[in-house]
């Protein structure tokens, strides 16, 4: 292997060349896309909208702005970019700026240089270090991002004149690199100015100074489509900087959505449990959410997150973890009757459109009864039921419980031919945890579906005609 330049003299001899960080991202793009490598993995459903627009920017060498609402992946795409950048770059040792050893920008390392020539130390910076994020709020300052004078630096002797009393904010620190700025909106309007002369005119203005530093950054920031037009709080030459408005959106398909979920969930598992999440549970978590954006109920401006189906998710199997050990099953199955958890991690993540006597766990047990009876009705019709439900209308019962064994559901509903025909077509196989699911989701889709009443009582439930 061979060791890398450690002085400005050997990287002269390599022969290395350096890129402007926009042209470093483009070549290593162009790589990808001829080798097939995934650009954002772990980000799902934006294969044929947002990606190929990100695709497009890069290469046309343009700073990007993200517009949606909250919980569409916009950090973690922001996050990713740094995948485009090389494995390394050279620096001059001690840089606070990154600075680019054969053509040095700030007066430290040119006085560096001029003093020690080709023999200036350089160091090699990962990329995972050429990433800088700052979350705009209204009390950020022009010190933050870009810089400030340092009183200490004054008090040792520098004039106020000299370039060298400078403390470089955040976006200098980032030279040569990526600089994310989420929600651009809620920064001050002359905090939005800087960046303009940042993104644009390359100039670093702190206080009485006017220094021309060519920084290197590509810039990419994110906001809410509702703050971030002409009339909201956004300064519009600044919007016009950013090359590419790229707007994401929420999962469009529910398979998307149950893959974030999988992908994302937090899930605790105990040695010697056996993990069964039969499809159908699955999609009522993941339509839960769907309806919720749909839903007239809710602020749909403030959005519905993906990670409302994550949170509902890692609740609903956590409630059957704890039936599983509380009746020492060694399978784990969530059930109609664990869903119910989901109240808990929906309610704090939507916002009702208006207050008034509804509530939010009146408004997501609403959303639930509609998605299980939306997913029930893509695997049946209530002709596949008719025997059972005239079974019913003579007497017969079924009692359900959050804490009945799984082996008794087996008993005394798959005695039934059609129930026992329908849990065949959920596909659960013949594991009693598995079953017993099927079993009161066929019950709960019947109930929801005005063919079966339910009487319920302290964590039971009886079915009846």
């Amino acid at each position: 292997m061979t060791t890398p330049a450690a002085s400005i003299g050997e990287l002269r001899a390599t022969g290395y060349t350096v890129q402007p960080v926009k042209e470093e991202m483009r070549q290593n793009l162009i790589r990808m896309i001829r080798r097939g490598e995934e650009l954002f993995p772990g980000v799902v459903g934006y294969e044929d909208t947002v990606i190929p627009q990100i695709e497009n920017a890069i290469l046309s060498g343009q700073d990007i702005i993200f517009l949606g609402e909250r919980g569409q992946a916009k950090t973690r795409i922001a996050r990713s970019l740094v995948n485009l950048l090389d494995e390394s770059v050279p620096v001059i040792e001690g840089c606070e700026i990154n600075d680019d050893p054969l053509n040095p920008i700030c007066a430290v390392c040119r006085q560096k240089v001029e003093q020690h020539g080709d023999a200036t130390p350089v160091e090699w910076l990962n990329r995972d270090r050429r990433y800088g994020e700052k979350l705009a709020t209204p009390d950020i300052t022009i010190a933050d991002l870009i810089g400030e004078v340092d009183p200490i630096r004054v008090a040792e002797g520098r004039y106020l004149s000299d370039e060298l009393t400078i403390h470089y904010g955040m976006v200098p620190r980032t030279n040569r690199g990526i600089f994310a700025l989420n929600e651009l909106p809620d920064l001050a309007e002359r905090i939005q100015v800087g960046m303009l002369n940042i993104m644009e005119e390359r100039d670093v203005q702190i206080r009485g100074y006017k220094v021309r530093l060519p920084l290197d950054v590509f810039i990419v920031a994110s906001a809410n489509p509702e703050d971030y037009t002409n009339r909201g709080r956004i300064v519009t030459p600044l919007k016009d900087r950013f090359g590419s408005e790229i707007r994401t959106h929420y999962p469009r398909e529910l398979e998307y959505e149950i893959r974030i979920m999988e992908q994302e969930g937090d899930l605790y598992e105990l040695p010697g449990m056996n993990v069964l999440v039969p499809q159908f549970i699955k999609e009522i978590v993941a339509d839960v959410t769907h309806l919720a954006r749909r839903s007239p109920d809710i602020n749909q401006r403030s959005g519905v997150s993906v990670r409302v189906s994550v949170s509902n998710y890692e609740n609903v199997l956590s409630n059957a973890l704890k039936r599983a050990v509380r009746l020492d099953e060694t399978s784990v199955s969530p059930r109609i009757s664990d869903l119910d958890a989901i109240i808990a991690s929906t309610a704090g993540k939507i916002e009702l459109e208006s207050a008034g006597d509804i509530s939010e766990e009146r408004v997501v047990r609403k959303l639930l009864q509609k998605s299980v009876l939306t997913t029930f009705n893509r695997y049946f019709q209530i002709s596949d039921f008719s025997n059972a439900i005239g079974r019913f209308s003579t007497g017969a019962m079924i009692e359900v419980s959050d804490l009945m064994p799984s082996q008794d559901y087996a008993q005394q509903a798959l005695e039934w031919p059609e129930m026992r025909s329908g849990v065949q077509r959920l596909g659960v196989g013949e594991h009693p945890a598995a079953v017993a699911s099927a079993v009161e989701f066929i019950l709960e889709g019947l109930h929801l579906s005005r063919k079966l009443n339910k009487d319920r009582s302290e964590g039971r439930a009886l079915y009846r005609r």
